[in-house]
């Protein structure tokens, strides 16, 4: 399955990723962007503090995107939105025995890692034999307020 569904309507940052953008903006600690963002899909959503569970099953795997302009365009009015679609590979079989997928991550590492972004998706449904979870070009969409 693919399509708009995956869109997310909450969002949030993790307390990881504040503190190193304060320590920036506040003190000049400098820090390297991550060269990678990986998205992860979650079946207990997870908070500023992490947490969460994470999908499992036959092909589940965090998406790898390269952390450039071409997939994370300049933000414009306070928004970063993804420039390309995030697919996931097809399903091998239902993913965390057929529960909802409730929301997604932006990771700074294949596994494990520090959570970035979070948020809920519109529409929490199962990813099931065969099913292809996608974001499309600008369904994420991140604000800085």
């Amino acid at each position: 399955m693919s399509g708009r569904w995956w869109q997310r309507r909450a969002s949030g940052k993790s307390t990881c990723w504040a503190n190193k953008l304060l320590d920036l903006v506040l003190g000049a600690v400098a820090f390297s962007a991550p060269a990678s963002i990986f998205t992860a899909l979650y079946t207990v959503a997870p908070t500023a503090g992490g947490g969460g569970t994470e999908a499992t099953g036959t092909g589940y795997a965090r998406v790898t995107q390269t952390n450039n302009a071409t997939n994370w365009p300049a933000a414009a009015g306070g928004v970063k939105a993804n420039g390309t679609a995030i697919t996931f590979a097809t399903a091998g079989g239902n993913w965390s025995a057929s529960a909802n997928m409730v929301a997604a991550g932006l990771l700074d590492a294949l596994t494990l890692g520090n959570l970035l972004y979070f948020g809920d998706l519109t529409v929490p449904k199962p990813v099931l034999n065969g099913d292809m979870a996608s974001f499309a070009a600008s369904a994420i969409s991140i604000t800085e307020t």
